[in-house]
């Protein structure tokens, strides 16, 4: 698996987040099929993986969270829903 940053693809997207949100920086990564954006506040960073064709991977959460954080996959709580993963970290624990 391979992060790849397309931010710029995204421009309209990083633009309303950071007008109409607490973020500070919006990054987003494909991994393949899979889109990751990763969202920074000052009191915490989220993570959202989503796909169009199908449900969120445990491997796709986990290797995200190891890559764009200090964290793995055990150290929080994922939230599945059809076709996208949300991990909410508080800042005292994020990267």
């Amino acid at each position: 698996m391979r992060l790849i940053d397309v931010t710029n693809s995204f421009a309209n997207l990083v633009s309303q987040q950071l007008a109409h949100t607490d973020a500070q920086t919006v990054h987003v990564y494909s991994l393949g099929q899979t889109t990751v954006i990763f969202t920074k506040a000052q009191n915490h960073s989220e993570l959202l993986l989503t796909n169009e064709k199908r449900n969120i991977q445990k491997a796709e959460v986990a290797f995200a969270i190891e890559k764009l954080t200090d964290l793995n996959s055990d150290q929080v709580s994922v939230i599945y829903g059809p076709k996208l993963a949300e991990i909410s970290i508080p800042q005292t624990q994020s990267a």
